[in-house]
């Protein structure tokens, strides 16, 4: 049995679009996975029958923080495809924090657990996100000002901004405890997993955006989980995740 086989993670916002690939993915590489979701039932009967598939129907606002750190101890890693309902409520209603709040929770429980090995946190962003100075040098003054604009208004757009601010500035760059990656895709497409690139910086305009299959974002998590050298290479950076470009263009 391979490494990767033996590794237990705990996924947050597994229902969402992106988040149902991740699971998939996740169970077919073999790994024990855990899930934190309001109900099962929104699951594709063959996930919710393997037998490695562990559902705790939950919000995770709504669990202790004893309940919480119950689902962490023995986690290698978690993964979070948390986000907002794209509807008028999900996006200026309550919670707006929902992001910030659990990536915070869930970091200051595993430091709480103290855990023998350090462990795995890979959060989903988008592109809105800015990474720290000198960081994404494409993008410039314009661009800024307009997200800026963005995460005034649209709540959101500023919960992954904070999400991130919480890992860089909080966190930190040397945890002993968590191992940390926050990933940016760019405008989000369903299909199969492709050929895709990474980078440290922003790749694409605000005005010309790039795209990033779902799959994809799956696809490169599984990877951080399963493949210590990818995640010692992006530990605690931001990388933007785009397609690459069709060979037929």
């Amino acid at each position: 049995m391979g490494l990767s086989t033996q590794k237990t993670v705990l996924v947050v916002g597994g229902t969402g679009r992106t988040g149902l690939h991740l699971l998939q993915q996740l169970l077919g590489r073999g790994l024990r996975v855990r899930a934190i979701l309001r109900s099962r039932g929104k699951l594709p009967p063959h996930l919710v029958s393997d037998p490695n598939l562990t559902v705790i129907e939950a919000s995770i606002s709504s669990l202790r923080d004893e309940e919480l750190a119950q689902h962490l101890l023995g986690c290698d890693a978690v993964l979070s495809c948390l986000g907002h309902v794209l509807t008028f409520a999900g996006i200026f209603g309550a919670p707006r924090d929902l992001v910030t709040r659990a990536t915070a929770r869930i970091c200051r429980g595993i430091e709480a657990l103290r855990p023998p090995s350090p462990v795995a946190f890979i959060l989903m962003g988008s592109v809105s996100v800015n990474g720290p100075p000198g960081l994404d040098t494409r993008r410039g003054a314009l661009q800024r000002a307009l997200l800026s604009v963005i995460r005034a208004l649209v709540p959101p757009a500023r919960d992954n901004q904070r999400a991130a601010d919480f890992l860089i500035e909080q966190l930190g760059p040397e945890n002993a405890f968590v191992h940390w990656v926050a990933l940016r895709p760019d405008t989000l497409l369903s299909g199969e997993v492709s050929e895709y690139t990474l980078q440290e910086g922003i790749v694409d305009s605000l005005f010309a955006p790039g795209s990033t299959h779902m799959a994809n974002v799956a696809h490169f998590m599984c990877e951080l989980v399963t493949n210590p050298t990818t995640l010692a290479r992006w530990r605690s950076k931001l990388p933007v995740i785009v397609d690459a470009p069709s060979k037929a263009q």
